[in-house]
């Protein structure tokens, strides 16, 4: 029973860097975001072909971060300079990286050796030691955590408080002199980066790419913002960031009590959808008595 519970938080981390993603889009600058479709298996491109080329693997989710970011920019760019619709521009740019990510791997799908050495490599093999058997949870867990620390301490600073304000009052944002489209552009960068980060942790932990490894990111991704920030929103001393990692790992858990309940691996994306209705409710009528979580 601990195995499984272990395999659903570590699972559910190394997803809540994706969530956190989702969250900058999403929440912050009320972007539906449809590119982080692409922008998973992207992380997860990158980090197979530099895996497979000898590249150190904690250098291989720099490259998939910025990777990412670059997609990102490209579907703020879309929107801000272009004036295509946000849901347009994230729908163009996730149909242009299948393409993209197919050609980077060369195929459809692709296994890394199972000697390949990975994040989680760094932990001394040692079979009788807890740290080794429990290596894929902490290691995510420690890279969450210090990316979550980052993103907090980067909403405390001044570009910070321009991304927040973006999504509330655009026009608050020029008076102050700046441009809110170029603030827009970069908090969409840093949203697909960090979901390509996720994807390239997630490759280095089932070592195993599928150009469609992406499908249904932007559900899950929402489906976590919205249970994290609505079960924790009067939890004063918990930080938005926070409460969507935790949401994250609630949702892998209801997923994985719908399966051992007896459904098939065939009904999860039915099982997806009819959680993500049941929280968008739930955070409607919760949504009505107020109240707003930290950022």
């Amino acid at each position: 029973m601990m195995s499984i519970i272990f395999g659903i938080i570590q699972e559910g981390i190394i997803y809540s860097l994706m969530a956190l993603g989702v969250y900058i889009s999403y929440k912050i600058l009320d972007f539906p975001d449809l590119s982080v479709d692409g922008t998973f298996p992207l992380g997860m491109a990158v980090t197979f072909v530099g895996i497979s080329n000898g590249i150190n693997p904690f250098l291989c989710l720099l490259i998939a971060f910025f990777a990412g970011a670059v997609a990102g920019t490209v579907t703020g760019i879309l929107h801000v300079k272009f004036k295509i619709k946000d849901l347009l521009s994230g729908i163009l740019t996730m149909t242009a990286l299948y393409s993209i990510n197919y050609t980077i791997v060369g195929n459809p799908t692709g296994f890394l050796k199972m000697d390949s050495n990975t994040v989680f490599s760094i932990i001394p093999r040692n079979p009788r030691s807890f740290v080794f058997q429990n290596k894929y949870l902490i290691v995510a867990l420690v890279i969450v955590i210090i990316s979550k620390i980052l993103l907090d301490l980067y909403l405390k600073t001044k570009s910070g408080f321009l991304l927040r304000s973006t999504g509330d009052n655009a026009a608050l944002v020029t008076t102050l002199g700046k441009d809110s489209g170029m603030v827009k552009i970069l908090g969409l960068a840093i949203s697909n980066g960090l979901v390509a980060l996720s994807g390239s942790l997630n490759l280095q932990y089932i070592k195993t790419f599928n150009v469609a490894g992406g499908t249904g990111t932007i559900v899950m991704g929402l489906a976590a913002v919205i249970i994290g920030t609505t079960l924790f929103k009067k939890v004063k001393f918990l930080k938005a960031t926070t409460g969507v990692l935790i949401g994250m790992i609630i949702y892998k858990a209801c997923i994985s009590i719908a399966l051992m309940a007896g459904l098939q691996a065939k009904d999860t994306n039915l099982v997806v959808t009819i959680l993500f209705i049941a929280t968008l409710l739930s955070n409607r009528l919760i949504g009505k008595k107020g109240g707003k979580v930290n950022a």
